[in-house]
């Protein structure tokens, strides 16, 4: 992060402290590391201010990696830490408060991105310092998200801080209660925490400070009036800072744990169920860098985690060896890649570049090992497996890229032919049914085939159907969708009264002091694929001169509707509510990167009264109690981050929207359903975000009835996050390693620990009553463990024709990892 000079605050503040000293709590300590910040020979600096200083305690957010690095460089110093670090109990002076891996935001990635950031972060911790003991999560940055408490006990932790007072240029926590709040999670987990008070407010002419900071006599005065007798302030110094311990005495300083468990009263503590609305952070959404940056975390996320599923399949069935160093390494630089200061300060760069630089490096390498994996198994003639690692069961077109040219006859491992299309652009297409959890091998040989042809309206709209829709669009307003039927209930889903238009890209330029819409130029619509398999639609357009180009894909017997858009700018146009290209000012609260109103958007207006949103989150499902999602300045940020999907509903039917990467979303009480596209203009820190070449976003609509829990939402979530996989394969038969009876049950996580079987189970919307997993072979022993790898209880197992069935409940949103140990499949 930027330093921040603190000197002069120091002098301001040491005078009229001294007077409460002894009444006051404080908690400091570094926040950094080797890709952030830690300069050379700091850790010797740390020492010594530690031996100068014996009523000094320190709180550590340092990246784990750093003390690779530490080990080599500086070998005394790093000793001598080990030594002060020993003591971690009660009376220890330090603490470490994060040990996330690549210090994520972690609302920004998947529930199991989260759970690795302190599974290879306590790991690194504790290969230098094994006695390493981990009691509070703290981070001097806003990183939460409101299915923590679930996975920091599952980890060994008993407390949290949801404090980030000098940090909060990405925003901050809802003000809240008292000096204590039992933390809920969506799950029902509680975790003993100290919240932003409710008296805690964000400090005047700042865009990053809280009033609890430095402990000022306003702030200690504030929480006294508030009823809170042992009020705590905070600040994790940027590593690199030479304050040391910079209240000097007029403060007691306190590691997290010791104020906790000894000082703060455990008495009549309320319950508070955070929401991830009360996590109120934002960041420059709709900047083409940060979009590049989430898209390219997002392909890497996902596709390791189908490969690490994919390798504990063939680990068990094929016999292949566990790829554990592949495995590492893809798992530690995607973790790197989702680092916030990757997110919040692409820009800022060292040696080896810029953050984009290493998120572009390290998700590379994520995705190069994730593909080595997948690609690892034999290939013989014209043989493919068909890969699903979810629990669902799959009938689902797919397109086989490899296979071009002529037709292809394509018979399953039965015998039994599939059926087939060849698409517009000469790719085979395939129908294919693949188990949960497993794979369907298929074997191709050439045959003649016939392109079904296109037929292409002359004039006015372009109507295209498909078992589920049907679908108009108006080229003479720039290729809109008019109208969506919805087949099975005969519901249109556009608001045809509406001024905006369906799938429109709007926006404001402000260099051109106008709005600009894709709608004010006539399009080119054309019907590019209309087969058995699917329906696809390009539309050619201009908004304020820019062309752009969008499909939209029917897949039949799908729910999905997939989008693409690319717009292919000319120069750097001024995308957002006004320009500060010469008024830039870092404290001013209003800036126009916060107003999303004005941004590039794609909009779908719906024919749905009394709209009722929800949106996923890591582990979790918020339903919004927002009025709309627009703010324009720091100190009135809202939570609009859209991570997977959207959804609106009116009780009876419901429109989702996906996206592609983690952004904003927009939508209010008179605002149309939306997703940022872009914004072009100066932002944190008065950094220029511009843009430099085209924008492309993929993102998709899933109309539905009811809400999103009973329109299958969370079960396309996982289709769309774990799409089909095309492999070379052998001959075979078909595979399927378990089933679940809950379809609201995602496979988390799959993967081997010697010759045990390591499964995670979410579940993402299902009710909390006891369901049955099915495993296709045996194990000596079932369990449910912590993520610390500590067993919970053993699972009762029930033979059942070669199989082994056992019984679980987890409840809504909660995560469980079973161990099957010495597991053997039947082949």
């Amino acid at each position: 992060m930027k330093l921040k000079n603190i000197c002069l605050a120091v002098v301001l503040t040491a005078a009229a402290q001294a007077s409460f000293a002894q009444q006051q709590h404080f908690i400091d300590g570094y926040h950094g590391g080797v890709y952030g910040h830690y300069p050379n020979g700091y850790t010797q600096f740390i020492n010594s201010q530690l031996q100068a200083n014996p009523y000094w305690k320190i709180n550590l957010e340092i990246e784990p990696e750093t003390w690779d690095v530490v080990k080599v460089r500086d070998p005394q110093a790093y000793a001598t830490f080990g030594q002060l670090f020993a003591d971690q109990t009660n009376n220890g002076r330090i603490e470490y408060v994060n040990p996330g891996y690549g210090q994520s935001y972690l609302y920004t990635s998947s529930g199991e991105s989260m759970i690795r950031q302190f599974s290879y972060g306590i790991q690194k911790v504790r290969e230098h310092f094994p006695g390493a003991v981990f009691t509070t999560y703290s981070s001097e940055e806003p990183c939460f998200t409101s299915a923590l408490p679930q996975v920091l006990r599952s980890f060994g932790f008993k407390y949290a801080s949801l404090k980030n007072p000098n940090t909060c240029w990405g925003g901050y926590t809802r003000a809240f209660g008292g000096e204590l709040v039992q933390w809920q999670g969506p799950d029902g987990s509680q975790l003993l925490t100290v919240p932003r008070y409710r008296s805690e407010a964000l400090l005047p002419h700042s865009t990053w400070q809280t009033t609890a900071w430095n402990n000022s006599p306003e702030y200690i005065h504030s929480a006294l009036a508030a009823g809170i007798a042992h009020p705590v302030g905070m600040c994790l110094q940027d590593a690199g800072w030479r304050g040391g311990p910079w209240l000097k005495q007029q403060a007691q300083y306190q590691t997290w744990r010791d104020y906790i468990s000894r000082v703060a009263d455990k008495t009549n503590v309320p319950v508070w169920s955070l929401s991830q609305e009360d996590i109120q952070v934002s960041l420059v959404w709709g900047a083409q860098v940060l979009q590049r940056i989430a898209q390219q975390v997002r392909t890497a996320e996902n596709k390791l985690i189908t490969a690490e599923k994919y390798a504990a399949i063939t680990t068990v069935y094929d016999h292949l060896p566990w790829p554990q160093q592949q495995l590492d390494t893809a798992w530690k630089s995607l973790l790197l890649a989702q680092h916030h200061d990757c997110w919040i300060v692409p820009y800022n760069s060292d040696k080896n570049g810029t953050w984009i630089d290493k998120v572009k490096h390290w998700t590379d390498n994520s995705i190069a090992m994730s593909d080595s994996i997948l690609l690892q198994h034999g290939r013989e003639a014209d043989y493919i497996r068909v890969l699903n690692t979810t629990g669902l069961q799959r009938k689902e077109w797919i397109a086989l890229p490899q296979y071009t040219g002529a037709g292809w006859s394509v018979t399953d491992s039965h015998g039994k032919q599939v059926e087939t299309q060849t698409s517009a652009d000469g790719q085979l297409l395939i129908n294919a049914i693949v188990p949960p959890v497993g794979f369907s091998v298929y074997k191709l040989q050439p045959a003649p085939a016939a392109v079904q042809p296109i037929t292409q309206p002359e004039n006015g709209r372009y109507k295209v159907e498909t078992d589920l829709y049907v679908m108009e669009m108006d080229p003479a307003r720039g290729g809109i969708i008019t109208s969506l039927i919805v087949k099975a209930t005969g519901k249109e889903m556009v608001d045809t009264k509406n001024s905006r238009g369906f799938n429109e890209l709007r926006g404001y330029f402000y260099n051109e002091g106008a709005w600009r819409s894709s709608m004010d130029t006539a399009a080119t619509v054309r019907i590019t694929e209309n087969n058995k398999a699917r329906v696809s639609v390009s539309i050619n357009g201009f908004i304020g001169g820019r062309p752009f180009t969008q499909m939209v894909v029917l897949t039949r017997g799908q729910q999905r509707i997939d989008m693409h858009v690319k717009i292919n700018w000319k120069g750097n146009p001024g995308i957002g509510a006004y320009s500060q290209a010469n008024n830039y000012n870092t404290e001013a609260t209003h800036k126009a990167f916060y107003n999303d109103s004005c941004k590039l958007q794609v909009l779908f207006p719906l024919h749905l009264s009394q709209q009722q949103l929800s949106k996923d989150a890591p582990f979790d499902v918020t339903n919004s109690q927002l009025e709309n999602t627009f703010f324009s300045s720091w100190d009135s940020i809202k939570n609009n981050v859209i991570l997977h999907w959207a959804d609106v509903t009116d009780g009876n039917t419901g429109f989702a929207l996906f996206t592609d990467h983690t952004g904003s979303y927009v939508h209010g009480k008179n605002y149309p359903l939306g997703l940022t596209l872009q914004y072009g203009g100066r932002a944190l820190w008065g950094r220029n975000y511009d843009i430099t070449g085209p924008t492309e976003v993929n993102y998709a609509i899933v109309p539905h009835t009811g809400n999103w829990q009973t329109g299958g939402i969370t079960q396309e979530e996982t289709r769309w996050c774990d799409p089909l996989q095309v492999l070379p394969a052998k001959p075979g038969n078909d595979f399927s390693l378990f089933t679940l009876s809950d379809d609201h049950w995602q496979v988390s996580a799959m993967r081997m620990d010697g010759k045990d079987l390591l499964i995670r189970l979410y579940n993402a919307g299902g009710n909390s009553a006891t369901q049955q997993l099915t495993f296709n072979g045996k194990a000596t022993q079932a369990a449910l463990e912590q993520l610390d790898g500590s067993m919970i209880t053993t699972l009762q197992r029930r033979p059942s024709h070669k199989k082994t069935v056992m019984q679980l409940a987890i409840p809504k949103f909660g995560i469980r990892t079973i161990r099957l140990k010495n597991v053997t499949v039947n082949n």
